[in-house]
C-alpha cells in the first residue's frame, strides 16, 4: 500500500527536479517524519527569486543539486545506511570552522542545532540549542517560514574532488518566530562552503561559512507579542534550512 500511495503522489506532483533520486527511494528508508519531505512549496519559491539558472549537466548544476540532497539527507534520513550522497563511514559537517558532527551525529543533535549552535558567552545567545530540539526548531522556523527557506548556487570557484562555492538563502518572514510578530520582509544572506567528494560524488566532508546574525537579525526585528509561535502539523514539507533550503 506504501508503494502504491507513492506512485500516486509522484503522479500529481511529478518526481523533483532538484533531488532527482528523491521519487526513487525504496521503502525500507527510515524517514524521520515517517514518509519522503515534498519541496513543492520550496520550489515555487527559488524558482520564482532565483538570480541564476544553470545549463543542465553543467558543474553548476550538479554542485547545486548535490547540496540541495544533501540537506534532504541531514535533516530527514534518520539512518546513515540510507544515505546516498553523503559517505557514511567518512563524512563530516563542519560550520564556520568548528569541530566536524558526523551524518548520525547531526540526526541525533538536529541539523539546525548543528548549523546554529555558537561559542559566544551564554548571555549573548539569540538562539540557545541546549533548549532547543529537532522538532522545536523544525516548527518554529516551518511557522515563520511558510513558504520555505529557499537556497541557490551562486558561483563555483573549484572542480572536484574539494568544490568551493558560494551561495545564497532567501525566504518571507510570514509567520511568527517564537515571541516576534512576522514582518512579511525577506530575510536572505550569503555565504560560502565547500564540498570534499569521492570519485562517486558523494560527499565526504562539508563545510559551511555563514554568519547566522544575517539570519536572526531579521526575525527579532518583528515585534515581540506575549505568545509563543504555535506548533505546525508535522507533516514533511523539507527541512527549513533545506526548506533551509533549499
Amino acid at each position: 500500500m506504501e508503494s502504491i500511495k507513492k506512485s500516486t503522489d509522484e503522479a500529481i506532483m511529478g518526481p523533483d527536479k532538484y533531488r532527482v533520486w528523491l521519487h526513487l527511494e525504496g521503502p525500507t528508508v527510515e524517514w524521520r517524519m515517517g514518509k519522503p519531505p515534498n519541496y513543492e512549496a520550496v520550489n515555487k519559491l527559488f524558482e520564482d527569486g532565483r538570480t541564476k539558472v544553470w545549463p543542465k549537466g553543467s558543474l553548476e548544476e550538479t554542485v547545486q543539486n548535490t547540496v540541495k540532497s544533501l540537506q534532504v539527507e541531514l535533516a530527514n534520513k534518520t539512518r546513515p545506511q540510507d544515505f546516498k550522497i553523503i559517505n557514511p563511514q567518512k563524512f563530516h559537517v563542519f560550520v564556520n570552522g568548528k569541530e566536524g558532527v558526523s551524518g548520525e551525529e547531526a540526526g541525533k543533535l538536529g541539523v539546525f542545532n548543528v548549523f546554529l549552535k555558537n561559542s559566544l558567552p551564554e548571555e549573548f545567545h539569540y538562539f540557545k540549542a541546549k533548549e532547543e530540539t529537532f522538532e522545536s526548531t523544525y516548527n518554529d522556523f516551518k511557522t515563520c517560514f511558510p513558504r520555505g527557506f529557499a537556497w541557490e548556487l551562486l558561483e563555483v570557484y573549484s572542480p572536484p574532488p574539494l568544490i568551493a562555492y558560494k551561495f545564497r538563502h532567501w525566504g518571507f518572514f510570514e509567520g511568527p518566530y517564537k515571541t516576534h510578530s512576522p514582518t512579511g520582509e525577506m530575510i536572505e544572506f550569503y555565504a560560502m562552503g565547500t564540498l570534499k567528494v569521492d570519485s562517486s560524488m558523494k560527499v565526504e566532508e562539508a563545510h559551511f561559512f555563514f554568519d547566522p546574525a544575517e539570519l536572526f537579525g531579521g526575525l527579532l526585528k518583528g515585534k515581540k507579542t506575549a505568545s509563543e509561535s504555535k506548533a505546525v502539523d508535522s507533516s514533511p514539507s523539507g527541512c527549513p534550512f533545506s526548506n533551509l533550503q533549499n
